[in-house]
């Protein structure tokens, strides 16, 4: 079953924009807009797994440069 998370980036300041972009680019995330607040960018994205959600994450999007910190918001459907 296939598991969707919500992750909140916070970036350096003038980069959301970039990483807003290579997120869209990178297979696994459905989504990723900037935002205003407390954190820069927020992207949705979905992996077959809980371990490849965690992949996609350390892996993928915290090695764009720029992005400083992920909280990353598992959906869950009670």
């Amino acid at each position: 079953m296939a598991v969707s998370a919500y992750i909140l980036i916070q970036t350096d300041v003038g980069r959301a924009t970039e990483v807003t972009h290579r997120l869209r680019q990178i297979p696994g995330f459905d989504e990723a807009n900037d935002v205003t607040g407390p954190y820069d960018v927020i992207a949705k994205a979905t992996a077959a797994s809980v371990d490849h959600l965690g992949r996609l994450v350390i892996q993928e999007l915290q090695a764009i440069d720029g992005v400083t910190r992920t909280v990353t918001c598992p959906i869950v459907n009670l």
